[in-house]
C-alpha cells in the first residue's frame, strides 16, 4: 500500500522529530513542576525559561513577553478580552469579516457584554484596505485585531500598514498569526505590534501549546485565575513538556524559514501550473502573490457542491487535504464565511480545496497529488451522472 499524503499542514503539522527529542526528557523523568523550589522543579523552571526565550528569538521579542497559553486560541482570548477588561469607560474594538472563529466568537461575546465591533470589508483577494481601518477608527478604539494570513484562503495582510494606522490613534494592535509564524517573517522590532497570538502546532511542534506575545508596558486583565503563573496572566501548572516542544520548534521554524518558504512557493506554483493543464475549471481563490508559500485554496468552476464527495475520494486514495478551516468544522455546513466576505456568490462558496504543504512534503509526493486529484474529480462527476434520474419526456419538467 502507498503512503499517505498529507497536504493538509493549515490543519496541524506532524511533530518534527527533532522536537520530540527535545520533549522526551520533560515526558518521563524529568517531571517537576516549574514552580517548585527544589532540584526537580528548578530544573522544569530553567527548561520553561529555554523554550520561552527560543518562542521569542522567532519573533525578535525579550523572553519576558511571552506568556504561554494552552492554545492560539486562548492566546487570543487573553488578547482581546483581556485589553477589554483592563480599559476603563467605554470600548470599541475592530476586527475583519474574516478572521478565525477564535476571534470572531470573541468579538461576539464582547459584543454581548456591551463592547462596540466593527468588522471591517475585505476586497476579493481577502485583503484588509487600510484606509477602511483609518475610517473605523474612533476615539474609544481600543483594540484592532486582524490576523496576519487567513487561514482558509492563505492571503497574507498588509500588516505593518494596518499596525502603524492603529498605533498613530493610540489604540492597541493584535494579530492573530497562529499561520503566518514560522512561515512568513515577523519581527516585533519593526512591526508596531502590541500584542501576538501563536501556537506550536502549527509549525510543527506539539498540541495543546500556544503562547501570547505582550509587548511591554501593555495591560492586559486575566482569563484564567489561579496561582499567578505566567505573570498572573495565565495561571496553571506550566505545560513544562509542551512548552520545551514549542522552543525547540521556533528554533528550527526561524533557522529554515527562508529556505522553506522558497521551497514550498516553489511546489505551489508547479502544482498550479499543471493543474491549469489537468484541471482546467480549477482557479485560485485568494492574492496570487501576498500569501502563505505554501497555502493553496482552490476553487472548483461547477462542482463546488461536490467538494464534500471529492474529498472523500481523495481521502480513499491516500491525500488528506480539506475544504477549510478544520476549526469551523463543528458549525453547520454552508457557504463559507470568508468566501461570501470575499464577494463570492453563495453558490460558488459553498466549496473549496485547501491545499497546504509542510516541512516534508516531497515533490514525489506532489507529483503523486497531481495524479490522483484528477482522477477523484472524474470519479465523482461519473459517480454524479449515473445517480442523475433519465428525462422520459413525461413529468413536471418545463417544456
Amino acid at each position: 500500500m502507498a503512503a499517505r499524503i498529507y497536504l493538509d499542514h493549515s490543519a496541524t503539522t506532524p511533530l518534527d522529530p527533532r522536537v520530540f527529542l527535545a520533549m522526551e526528557p520533560y515526558l518521563s523523568g524529568e517531571f517537576g513542576n516549574a514552580s517548585s523550589t527544589h532540584a526537580e522543579g528548578r530544573k522544569a523552571r530553567q527548561a520553561v525559561d529555554t523554550g520561552r526565550a527560543q518562542v521569542a528569538d522567532l519573533l525578535g521579542a525579550d523572553p519576558a513577553e511571552i506568556v504561554f497559553t494552552a492554545s492560539g486560541t486562548e492566546a487570543d482570548n487573553l488578547a482581546l478580552v483581556g485589553a477589554v477588561r483592563a480599559t476603563e469607560g467605554r470600548c470599541h474594538i475592530i476586527t475583519s469579516a474574516i478572521e478565525h472563529p477564535a476571534v470572531l466568537e470573541t468579538c461576539r461575546f464582547l459584543e454581548q457584554s456591551g463592547t462596540a465591533v466593527t468588522y471591517l470589508p475585505v476586497d476579493g483577494d481577502g485583503r484588509v484596505a487600510p484606509e477602511s481601518l483609518r475610517q473605523a477608527l474612533r476615539p474609544e478604539t481600543r483594540l484592532v485585531s486582524i490576523m496576519a494570513a487567513n487561514n482558509v484562503v492563505g492571503t497574507v495582510q498588509p500588516l505593518d500598514e494596518l499596525a502603524r494606522i492603529t498605533k498613530q490613534r493610540g489604540a492597541l494592535f493584535h494579530t492573530d498569526a497562529v499561520q503566518a509564524a514560522g512561515k512568513i517573517p515577523l519581527d516585533v522590532n519593526t512591526l508596531p505590534a502590541d500584542l501576538i497570538s501563536l501556537s506550536a502546532h502549527k509549525l510543527h511542534g506539539p498540541k495543546g501549546i500556544g503562547a501570547l506575545y505582550v509587548r511591554r508596558g501593555v495591560k492586559l486583565s486575566p482569563v484564567v485565575f489561579g496561582g499567578g503563573q505566567e505573570q498572573g496572566l495565565r495561571s496553571a501548572t506550566e505545560n513544562v513538556a509542551g512548552i520545551v516542544g514549542f522552543g525547540a520548534a521556533a528554533a528550527l521554524a526561524k533557522a529554515e524559514i527562508a529556505s522553506e518558504a522558497v521551497r514550498h512557493a516553489e511546489l505551489r506554483q508547479s502544482i498550479l501550473a499543471q493543474l491549469e493543464q489537468t484541471v482546467p475549471n480549477a482557479y485560485l481563490i485568494g492574492h496570487p502573490f501576498h500569501r502563505l508559500p505554501g497555502h493553496l485554496c482552490l476553487g472548483l468552476l461547477g462542482q463546488e457542491r461536490e467538494v464534500g464527495r471529492i474529498l472523500e475520494a481523495l481521502d480513499e486514495l491516500g491525500v488528506a487535504v480539506s475544504s477549510g478551516s478544520a476549526c469551523s468544522a463543528h458549525h453547520t455546513p454552508g457557504p463559507s464565511n470568508v468566501l461570501l466576505a470575499m464577494g463570492f456568490e453563495a453558490e460558488r462558496a459553498l466549496g473549496l480545496l485547501r491545499v497546504t504543504l509542510g516541512r516534508f512534503n516531497t515533490n514525489t509526493e506532489v507529483t503523486r497529488f497531481l495524479e490522483i486529484l484528477p482522477q477523484a474529480l472524474s470519479a465523482v462527476q461519473l459517480a454524479e451522472t449515473q445517480a442523475a434520474p433519465a428525462f422520459s419526456g413525461a413529468g413536471p419538467f418545463p417544456q
